[in-house]
């Protein structure tokens, strides 16, 4: 089998990065000889991350838009320029076979060089609501690879594969909830809640478990990410029923040891959620594009397949509904089972397809 070269561009966040891991992953799964080139945003965590599972990544000097009247908005057409120029660079110097955008402050230039050179692209939609940036760069786009039904608002259905977020791959390894306590230095005498604030953390969920921490460890156990920004003003807080962590790489032993699960609801997270299929309240965050993770989680919702409560209702209400959530076995139940279908677990395989028909 001839040796392909494929270029990925994801960034900013987890949500980004993990599923253009996985499937760079799949890529070099299906032929180890594949050369894999990422490209990122300098100073993102992607530059971090991607290097440290395997891969090469060259960093662009970009940044997004900022919400409130900053003299770094001045200088943001002169670095999408810069990006441009310099993506053109790579790509003519690599020559990759495909573009797979993943999002991300980077991918937006990549992609939009990619087509200017007649590079096959796809893109690789993680969330259930589209960017303006995707649906600009979508109309050149060969594929673009959704995680959610009911994207034709935003893209042209002929293009739309059904093919869900990729998950990170330890998600799917089989793990006990034994191993999963016994990871956590839990006894299991107490039910576990596990919070996660995405892969930056959140402070207005950090801000909440600090001051609920001593009554809800009367009833649980908590496994708390805090993220990697807010470590140091919350590890005083450890304690036998409390693990605070700023960022959590064995996920299958953190999902495998929960009971209930408190989440915000980036599209990377709702996947993995649905993968695993346990009780979940979500806390979208208010501080993104089109308040896109409030969309993300009504698709559950709507389905019966979640819980949510709004950031700004959360130190009014979620600590209640959890303590109810606890002794209510019925509506654990069902959460879980109507979760659990809307899982989507060959979505590296079935975006390889994708890839394999439109590149050069």
């Amino acid at each position: 089998m001839q040796a392909k070269r494929y270029l990925l561009s994801a960034g900013g966040t987890g949500g980004h990065i993990f599923p253009a891991l996985a499937i760079a992953d799949a890529l070099k799964a299906d032929n180890p000889d594949n050369e894999i080139l990422f490209v990122g945003a300098l100073g993102r965590m992607e530059m971090e991350k991607v290097p440290a599972q395997g891969y090469r990544i060259i960093g662009l000097e970009i940044a997004g838009l900022q919400r409130k009247i900053s003299f770094q908005n001045l200088l943001l057409p002169q670095k999408i320029w810069r990006s441009i120029t310099n993506a053109k660079k790579i790509i003519r110097s690599f020559e990759p076979h495909c573009v797979i955008g993943f999002g991300g402050y980077a991918s937006a230039p990549v992609l939009f060089a990619a087509q200017k050179l007649n590079y096959p692209t796809i893109i690789q939609e993680q969330n259930s609501y589209a960017g303006l940036t995707n649906k600009i760069l979508a109309k050149k786009a060969k594929a673009i690879c959704v995680a959610y039904p009911e994207m034709e608002t935003y893209f042209n259905p002929k293009k739309i594969r059904l093919t869900g977020n990729p998950l990170r791959p330890n998600i799917l390894e089989s793990t006990s909830k034994s191993q999963g306590l016994q990871h956590f230095s839990f006894t299991g005498s107490k039910p576990v809640m596990l919070v996660l604030g995405g892969s930056l953390g959140a402070r207005s969920i950090n801000s909440w478990l600090s001051q609920n921490c001593d009554l809800l460890q009367k009833t649980f156990d908590i496994i708390w990410q805090c993220g990697s920004y807010y470590f140091d003003y919350y590890k005083h807080l450890i304690q036998n029923s409390i693990q605070i962590l700023p960022f959590i790489g064995e996920m299958n032993l953190a999902y495998a040891a929960a009971d209930i699960i408190v989440s915000r609801s980036g599209a990377s997270s709702i996947s993995e959620l649905c993968a695993v299929a346990k009780p979940v309240v979500f806390v979208p965050s208010p501080n993104v594009a089109a308040d896109h993770q409030t969309k993300n989680a009504k698709a559950l919702v709507n389905k019966n397949a979640a819980l949510i409560i709004k950031d700004a209702e959360m130190f009014e209400k979620l600590t209640d509904l959890l303590l109810a959530l606890n002794h209510d076995f019925e509506k654990r139940n069902m959460l879980s089972a109507n979760i659990k279908t809307l899982a989507i677990l060959d979505a590296p395989s079935r975006i390889l397809n994708e890839i394999k028909k439109y590149e050069k």
